[in-house]
């Protein structure tokens, strides 16, 4: 589903970073080379500034790579940037981007008229999502006036209103509370079960450890490993997924 094909992206450096470093630009993403199958849930680890975020943002196609590509169903994320849209679903934790004025409702249907949705399929589908994560009573609330809890929710429904085939997550958990996080999980899982691709980026070792099937370590821009929590452990002599993060990438990831 998800082929990822020597990825890079690099940002220039501003004039006071290149007198420092002598450098010209920064790199990011360094080559980054993996395949992500249908059902499956796959972790991405790594430090702040290790590139988990740029990769994201390069598959859902909001910053376009320097070098090499991916494609999402056969589809070029730079030559078919649109039909990859399409097929993906993003949430970043903690920048929920709903527009206060409208209820949370009008929220995802909007994003739902986006992709081509007619209203009485959306609104099955909202109110849904809506049980799932338990925030009916708030859909005809107006976003501004919800709590940074739901309106986590009500992003989360929006990402994936149009049924997508790829599921880019960044710290999806984030703002919830034990119940809602649960729920949160809970659905992930369930579409992974339904055949959906997952690329999940979380700091939290526990959700990781619950959700993913395989897992890359990231380390400034560089993917260090890939395997099972098993395998993992195994060829780096390690008992834990902490222990082989730590030895890994030189920074011990805390929850």
């Amino acid at each position: 589903m998800l082929e990822i094909q020597n990825l890079s992206k690099t940002f220039p450096l501003g004039r006071k970073q290149r007198a420092q470093t002598g450098k010209t630009e920064v790199t990011a993403v360094d080559a980054l080379t993996l395949s992500v199958s249908g059902g499956e849930v796959f972790g991405l680890l790594g430090a702040n500034g290790a590139g988990k975020t740029t990769t994201l943002r390069m598959l859902a196609t909001m910053l376009a790579p320097t070098s090499g590509t991916a494609t999402v169903g056969g589809c070029d994320i730079v030559t078919q940037s649109a039909d990859v849209r399409r097929q993906t679903g993003l949430l970043f934790g903690g920048d929920t981007g709903l527009y206060d004025r409208l209820t949370a409702f009008e929220n995802i249907q909007y994003f739902a008229r986006l992709n081509d949705i007619e209203d009485s399929v959306s609104s099955a589908r909202i109110k849904r999502l809506a049980e799932v994560f338990r925030f009916t009573e708030y859909l005809e609330r107006g976003a501004g006036k919800l709590s940074k809890g739901t309106r986590q929710k009500v992003s989360f429904a929006r990402a994936i209103i149009h049924d997508p085939a790829l599921m880019l997550f960044d710290e999806p958990t984030l703002g919830l509370d034990v119940t809602a996080k649960k729920e949160a999980e809970d659905f992930i899982l369930s579409c992974r079960d339904n055949g959906k691709t997952i690329v999940l980026s979380d700091h939290t070792l526990s959700v990781v450890e619950r959700l993913c099937t395989r897992i890359g370590i990231l380390d400034k821009g560089k993917l260090l490993a890939v395997g099972t929590i098993g395998e993992l452990c195994a060829a780096n002599g390690c008992d834990t997924l902490e222990q082989v993060f730590f030895k890994l990438a030189g920074v011990r990831n805390e929850e």
